[in-house]
């Protein structure tokens, strides 16, 4: 075999290798995008879940806020 082609298997074999290391890194990158996905969206089904209850709390203080209104005018009568 000549030099030039030894040069030449060398250099598909770490080519090949290459190719192989990249492929790899590519699936464990869409392997983590996919998981990051899956935790956005539980993250924004939470974030939605809370700001109901937030809206809800803030309601049910206002009614409360206004009872105590209501009942401290009529103390006042």
């Amino acid at each position: 075999m000549s030099k030039a082609a030894s040069a030449k298997d060398r250099v598909d074999d770490a080519l090949s290798r290459l190719e192989s290391m990249v492929d790899e890194r590519l699936r464990n990158e869409q392997t983590r995008s996919d998981e990051l996905a899956l935790r956005l969206n539980k993250l924004e089904k939470q974030h939605d879940e809370l700001r109901k209850v937030a809206t809800e709390v803030e309601g049910r203080l206002e009614r409360a806020m206004e009872y105590i209104r209501s009942l401290l005018a009529a103390d006042q009568k």
